[in-house]
């Protein structure tokens, strides 16, 4: 079984909305619907779990109602940080999930993802036990000086670095043993709050699958303009398809 664990925790603080980012709307559409119809729509996806900021929970459940979301089969409350939102959510599956089987962990504010790349993703994580979406650096690259922050000292080969997105993917074993780990050692309270650099920590190997730099998080105003453009760019080329098949 693939479960689909999506982040809808955050308060959006950066964005400056009067609501939390995942709810803000694009043309009619929470965020949130436009990224849990991905997963609505994938075959390999089995059911999805909501980790929602306190207060959303009914929100969250009408949305799913009124956008046919029929994939989503539960809505817990998240936690401070991205971290305690994947544990919230890990935990939320306990008893429900069996040790082979695997969770995606996607955040609801990445409504750019390709499906494709989701397939990818899951077939990564089957065959290895984990996958974490990837794509080349396209950039430059350097390090900021520790002595002086507003230059760089150090150059790095941008063909030896890859950039990490979401979704990743997790045999379900694998992530409620980490974060337990995690907890009990402490460990949680001293990394940054992200599964990834727990598992750095923990020594866990990560799989790559690949993944694209379209895949952008919506955190500023402007990512929605980006992302209400890109609606309209898809909802012309569905028109014209629908027209020359008519």
């Amino acid at each position: 079984m693939n479960i689909a664990i999506i982040l809808a925790g955050g308060k959006g603080i950066r964005a400056g909305l009067p609501v939390p980012k995942q709810f803000a709307e694009v043309l009619g559409k929470p965020v949130i619907a436009y990224t849990l119809d991905i997963f609505q729509q994938h075959p390999e996806i089995d059911a999805v779990e909501i980790v929602c900021v306190r207060g959303y929970i009914d929100t969250m459940w009408e949305i799913c109602r009124k956008f046919g979301l029929t994939k989503v089969k539960w809505v817990v409350e998240g936690g401070a940080s991205f971290s305690e939102s994947v544990r919230c959510g890990v935990e939320g599956l306990s008893g429900i999930c069996a040790d082979d089987d695997i969770v995606t962990i996607h955040t609801g504010v990445a409504p750019f993802l390709n499906p494709d790349f989701l397939t990818e993703n899951l077939r990564v994580a089957r065959e290895k036990g984990n996958a974490i979406t990837s794509y080349p650096l396209y950039s430059l690259a350097g390090m900021k000086s520790e002595e002086h922050p507003d230059m760089t000292d150090t150059w790095f080969d941008r063909d030896s670095i890859v950039c990490l997105k979401n979704p990743h993917s997790v045999r379900y074993g694998l992530i409620r043993d980490l974060y337990r780990e995690a907890v009990a050692t402490g460990l949680i309270e001293k990394v940054k709050p992200y599964t990834t650099t727990l598992m750095f920590h923990m020594n866990i190997p990560i799989y790559l699958s690949p993944g694209s730099q379209m895949n952008i998080k919506i955190t500023k105003k402007e990512d929605l303009e980006l992302f209400e453009a890109f609606v309209m760019m898809k909802q012309k080329k569905q028109r014209e398809a629908d027209g020359d098949e008519a």
